[in-house]
């Protein structure tokens, strides 16, 4: 075991070409352009929900009010009609993505710091560089990756934007891994 507070060097550098890696991919390539699509007639649409006032945060079309609801005729009528909605309404005003890139950065940081506290714990100072690569890959992958599926099983989130999101979080935990792999204490 080591000194967790030897790492604080990995994960700062982690985080920062994390952060500038995935900049790129969401910035300067095509890749992540499809992930959401357009709505038809979205002016309409927009000017349709405005009445209703629908406060930032997570909906779902139709929700039953209980177990009971949910077993109705008068519900498994309207779910059968739809549309089926799962959407969340972000606050109305600019486009800045500052409070998000700062949110996002903070993330890496938390991740890589869990990565490191894990790695402090599970391997010993002159541990080979390979093992210090594939322990903080494996944990640093299920930070930035795993838990993306939950959405694509439960909420029927278009699987090739998980997809994609899952190869970004790998090539993500690739540097981290690279990262603690070049600065491990020796």
């Amino acid at each position: 075991m080591i000194d967790v507070t030897l790492l604080w060097l990995p994960v700062l550098v982690s985080a920062v070409l994390v952060f500038v890696v995935s900049s790129v991919f969401h910035m300067l390539t095509p890749w992540h352009k499809g992930d959401y699509a357009s709505v038809p007639r979205e002016d309409d649409v927009m000017q349709a929900l405005r009445p209703f006032g629908l406060q930032p945060g997570d909906y779902m079309m139709p929700r039953p009010s209980s177990m009971e609801e949910m077993k109705s005729t008068a519900f498994a009528d309207k779910a059968r009609l739809g549309p089926k909605i799962v959407m969340t309404v972000l606050p109305g005003g600019s486009m800045s993505m500052g409070k998000n890139l700062i949110g996002w950065f903070l993330y890496l940081v938390v991740v890589a710091a869990i990565v490191g506290c894990l790695d402090a714990l599970a391997l010993h100072p002159d541990a080979h560089h390979h093992d210090v690569f594939h322990l903080t890959a494996i944990a640093a992958f299920l930070g930035y990756a795993a838990a993306l599926w939950q959405m694509t099983i439960w909420y029927n989130r278009s699987i090739g934007t998980t997809i994609r999101s899952t190869i970004d979080g790998a090539i993500y935990a690739i540097i981290t891994a690279a990262v603690f792999s070049y600065f491990w204490p020796a």
